[in-house]
């Protein structure tokens, strides 16, 4: 059975219907790649899978469980987290302070070992514990946002962007990372506009147009796929 499987998903926002009858299953310990243009529904897929957004109809299945609608805290008790799009660190906290909201729900005895498992990824944030968020580097913010999320004990880690803004040799770290994350036992969603990273280190992708998914396959295959790399993957390498 896989840990995620998204049934005929629909997201609408007023009058517009956003996604459209999405379709995606993630499996234990995978990782998933969504791919796509700007404002094509990635961002929403990602909110509604989390609950932030409503869905409007169809099923989101986490570990056999429908979880659409029940509330974006009780997910996340689940153990589905996220490190959202744009970071959205709290910036005039401390990295320490950051990283112990990310546990909120977990039970605190846990809290040493949660910490341990961040800074053997993220050494750096052990660095700073005690340093404002806001005033570290747009590298070590994404560290700390993917950080916070693994506070939260995730069983599935949704990732949205998280190259974004971020300087190639930072982008190499942070999928590097995100490898070592899989190896641990945690199955991964990740958006992602830096379209040859993500199917690097994605067992599956799906691409999105317009609200749906349109092509999907394994990641690999769809690296050498002529339309894939017509659109994405030649001279529009960040979709």
């Amino acid at each position: 059975m896989p840990i995620l499987a998204v049934n005929n998903l629909e997201v609408s926002m007023g009058v517009q219907q956003i996604l459209r009858g999405v379709d995606l299953t993630v499996e234990e310990n995978g990782v998933v790649a969504v791919l796509g243009s700007n404002g094509v529904g990635k961002t929403t897929l990602m909110r509604a899978i989390s609950n932030i957004y409503q869905a409007t109809n169809g099923e989101i299945l986490f570990q056999g469980e429908n979880i659409a609608n029940i509330g974006s805290d009780k997910v996340v008790k689940r153990g589905l987290c996220q490190a959202p799009e744009g970071r959205q660190i709290f910036a005039n906290m401390s990295v320490e302070e950051n990283l112990i909201l990310g546990a909120y729900h977990q039970d605190k005895k846990h809290l040493k070992d949660d910490f341990e498992r961040v800074y053997e990824l993220f050494p750096i944030l052990k660095e700073r514990l005690s340093q404002q968020a806001g005033a570290m580097s747009g590298g070590e913010q994404q560290m700390l946002c993917i950080g916070r999320a693994l506070m939260g004990r995730p069983k599935l880690l949704l990732m949205d962007e998280p190259s974004l803004g971020l300087a190639p040799l930072v982008i190499k770290c942070i999928f590097d990372l995100i490898v070592k994350i899989r190896e641990s036992g945690t199955a991964i969603l990740i958006v992602e506009q830096n379209a040859k990273a993500a199917l690097s280190v994605a067992d599956h992708a799906y691409i999105m147009e317009g609200g749906s998914i349109i092509m999907d396959g394994p990641a690999a295959e769809l690296a050498k796929d002529n339309r894939l790399e017509a659109a994405y993957l030649g001279g529009h390498a960040h979709v």
